[in-house]
């Protein structure tokens, strides 16, 4: 999980998107803490922050030296402050790693529209973003742009090639990648099918992306470039005083249908004018990591709870004990030329859940692109849940069974398939209602 933290101009002017014409007076946060946002990041068991550096209406949080439209020009900290200098602190603090959103449209400055100018204005802060406050973990491309704005080509290679040399280890996000994409939506959710390959080359970035493509990925893809589902606690991304987040429910409910399905689940969470996140924000973010770690606290198909077997194994090093010793760096893998997979829990005593968990150790590529769980209950075996792809991690939920026996059949795979995680959980959180399939 990741937070987004959308704070700017917008913040002040209770906007989405700024014309780039506000007075840099208007900026002025009264009580701005980016200690609080980061510790309430922490408690939600989030591990990186992105911070809009700069929104479309080109307003800067930091004092940049290619434009008077920033902190340096507004009453807070008489001019003198530097947002992203203080959550870099912030963040040092407490372990938490540190991003950059910087807007390729910038509806202020003058010089968008001369591509040559203007490339080489946003390579001059983004130089700046990158080389003055550590280490940067991701840099955040977006595509979006109002339909009557001034034509302009960006030189997204030259961007990408600077931002890896000044920061190697960066992962850059656009709708193209190379090392993370946009999922098609701002609704948080991926589809059932997610691919973490993908062809950058098929793709494009801002008008004319392919959302198909971005949501599902591609099986034949050579590059390969993770999902990110980006989603706002509230209506709108930054904040507005007579907006409410979501519940911790439907939290949850996105947690599902994006980290459950391969995915980085990118939460926003926006800071209030007095530069705080909102005591109700920060109770759904803190209700919503305690019902994930009620959820998923003991996993009901343990080494000590169960027995497994597998349709075949490749040597003993890749026993299918490796799905449930609970951890993350060993695996079960099928024979050589064994596409076709059975895995197989049994229990002692029947145990109620309603939620599996699969992963797949994707440094060795992901595979499966074809399965299916049942349970046998009362001595009949139903049918659990269907999928295509596993990935890094894949939930799946249904109403509640009470199984002895509970087996993954894999029927396609791009190639021998492999499995680190096969685990149970019982979700005493969701509503039945909310998720059972026939």
């Amino acid at each position: 999980m990741v937070m987004f933290f959308h704070f700017g101009m917008n913040t002040f002017t209770d906007s989405e998107w700024g014309s780039g014409k506000e007075d840099p007076r208007l900026f002025n946060p009264s009580a701005l803490d980016t200690k609080q946002w980061v510790a309430v990041a922490k408690a939600a068991g989030v591990s990186l922050v992105i911070l809009t550096a700069k929104h479309h209406d080109g307003f800067c949080l930091w004092p940049s030296l290619y434009t008077r439209h920033s902190v340096r020009y507004s009453p807070w900290r008489r001019g003198r402050g530097d947002v992203i200098a203080e959550l870099a602190t912030a963040v040092g603090e407490e372990g938490i790693d540190l991003g950059l959103y910087l807007s390729p449209w910038d509806r202020h400055d003058p010089r968008y529209g001369n591509t040559l100018l203007y490339n080489e204005y946003y390579m001059a802060q983004l130089h700046e973003l990158l080389t003055r406050y550590g280490e940067i973990s991701e840099v955040w491309f977006d595509g979006a742009k109002g339909q009557n704005a001034p034509k302009m080509r960006y030189m997204f290679k030259r961007w990408f090639s600077t931002a890896h040399q000044l920061q190697p280890a960066i992962n850059i996000f656009s709708d193209a990648g190379p090392d993370v994409r946009w999922v098609g939506n701002e609704n948080g959710s991926c589809g059932p099918t997610c691919w973490s390959l993908f062809n950058a080359s098929h793709a494009q970035i801002g008008i004319g992306a392919n959302p198909k493509l971005l949501n599902s990925g591609d099986p034949h893809g050579v590059n390969w470039v993770p999902p990110e589902c980006d989603v706002s606690i509230r209506p709108g991304w930054f904040w507005h005083k007579h907006q409410h987040p979501k519940t911790p429910t439907e939290l949850l409910d996105l947690y599902y249908n994006s980290a459950g399905r391969n995915c980085v689940l990118l939460l926003n969470a926006p800071p209030n004018s007095s530069g705080l996140l909102a005591p109700e924000d920060i109770h759904a973010l803190l209700s919503f990591k305690q019902m994930r770690d009620s959820i998923f606290a003991f996993n009901l198909a343990s080494n000590s709870t169960s027995q497994i077997h597998a349709s075949s194994h490749r040597g003993r090093p890749f026993h299918a004990l490796n799905v449930i010793d609970g951890r993350s760096d060993t695996f079960w893998a099928a024979a050589q030329g064994r596409i076709y997979s059975t895995i197989t829990l049994t229990f002692k005593c029947p145990i109620a859940f309603n939620v599996i968990e699969l992963k797949e150790p994707v440094e060795l590529g992901q595979r499966v692109a074809k399965y299916l769980v049942r349970a046998r209950e009362n001595n009949k075996w139903r049918l659990f849940s269907t999928g295509t792809t596993i990935g890094f991690r894949k939930l799946d939920r249904n109403c509640t069974v009470k199984a002895s026996h509970v087996q993954l059949v894999i029927h396609k795979a791009r190639a021998e398939p492999l499995l680190s995680t096969f685990s149970l959980y019982h979700d005493l959180v969701s509503k039945p209602s909310s998720f059972c399939s026939s």
